[in-house]
């Protein structure tokens, strides 16, 4: 099947980006490799026709995604169903708004038990809160609300949840565009903030009676821990100059007294930055040592080298990814490219599954 199509193509060096094209001949044949610019790395989709999922969870074989317009996907033995999810509030429909973060209980398969993150409207303002969900049958309900009025603006929602390995829910928060108040202890945006799983604050916080575990951030979207329990952050910065951050309790992360290297006194300057042009990092995950983070603006699967501190190119060519999921050898990550600010191509967006080991043979 033939389909006109037209595209623009900027070689730079060795490299070719493509980029605002519609649907055409090329997407066809791309959906049938899904590895246009890695050359030998095979991709397996695992679901498609997502509709801007945010999240990926796996238990037992089962993969969980939220969806930003709202619903969370299983997919069981390659078949996918759109769960309906009951919450007390409206989803909001700013920009960057919705169901963002998810994360299973580390006790789901007794309780049937996660953690979301969800930004909603409410008398003319908007607000994110963190809710405990309960599922049951083909149904998630929201059980308790375990901090609200979380700050909101028309973007920087963050909401990234994670587990830690000492079982404390962490929780990012954007500075809702209020770039001063991400250095006001009193105030939760602009956070990374750290839970105990019943929603109290835990006794060992750095901040007397705070959820604050690290200020001064601007939107920080991908949380994950190495072998050794470092924590280590993504986060989107102004116009470019993206951090990776090695977070520490008690720490101030700089913004916005300071971006990109440069420094301050008693703040903290990133392992490293995007400078120009932007990655936008999201969610990430460890493999062999190495993170592994999602990059919208910058359209890859990315990798930095914890020992020297570089970052690069692990996968692309398949648009605006989100999220990302190591599990072993295998990295699933989502595609992003239905959310407004990317070019959709056929029944996008998707999960994908790639083996890592393949990668690296071809680098």
């Amino acid at each position: 099947m033939k389909i006109k199509r037209s595209c623009l193509i900027l070689i730079i060096g060795q490299s070719l980006l493509l980029s605002a094209c519609s649907f055409g001949q090329r997407d066809v044949q791309q959906e049938e490799s899904e590895s246009v610019t890695n050359p030998g790395v095979e991709s397996n989709v695992v679901a498609k026709d997502l509709s801007i999922p945010w999240s990926i969870q796996k238990s037992d074989g089962v993969f969980y995604l939220t969806q930003r317009t709202g619903g969370i996907v299983v997919i069981r033995d390659g078949k996918k169903t759109v769960m309906q999810t009951s919450l007390s509030k409206p989803l909001s429909k700013r920009p960057e708004a919705g169901l963002l973060g998810f994360v299973l209980h580390p006790d789901f398969k007794a309780n049937q038990q996660a953690f979301a993150y969800y930004t909603y409207d409410d008398s003319g303002g908007a607000y994110n809160r963190v809710v405990l969900l309960k599922r049951k049958e083909n149904r998630w309900n929201e059980e308790n609300v375990l901090l609200d009025r979380i700050p909101s603006g028309q973007y920087h929602q963050g909401g990234r949840l994670e587990i830690s390995p000492d079982h404390k829910l962490f929780i990012t928060t954007g500075d809702a565009t209020k770039q001063a108040k991400a250095q006001d202890l009193s105030f939760i945006g602009g956070k990374i903030l750290r839970m105990d799983l019943d929603g109290g604050i835990p006794a060992d916080n750095p901040f007397n009676d705070s959820y604050v575990y690290s200020y001064g951030h601007r939107n920080p979207q991908g949380l994950a821990w190495n072998q050794d329990g470092d924590l280590y952050e993504t986060e989107h910065g102004p116009n470019g100059f993206d951090e990776i951050n090695l977070i520490k309790a008690g720490n101030n992360y700089g913004w916005p007294k300071i971006t990109g290297s440069e420094k301050g006194e008693s703040l903290i300057s990133p392992l490293v930055h995007s400078g120009e042009p932007s990655w936008a990092p999201s969610g990430a995950d460890f493999w062999n040592g190495d993170l592994v983070f999602a990059s919208l603006a910058g359209q890859a699967v990315k990798r930095f080298d914890t020992e020297t501190n570089q970052v690069s190119d692990l996968l692309t060519g398949f648009g605006r990814v989100r999220d990302v999921l190591v599990e072993g050898d295998t990295l699933y990550f989502v595609s992003n490219n239905t959310d407004g600010r990317g070019i959709p191509r056929e029944n996008d967006d998707k999960l994908y599954e790639v083996d890592l080991k393949s990668v690296m043979n071809e680098q």
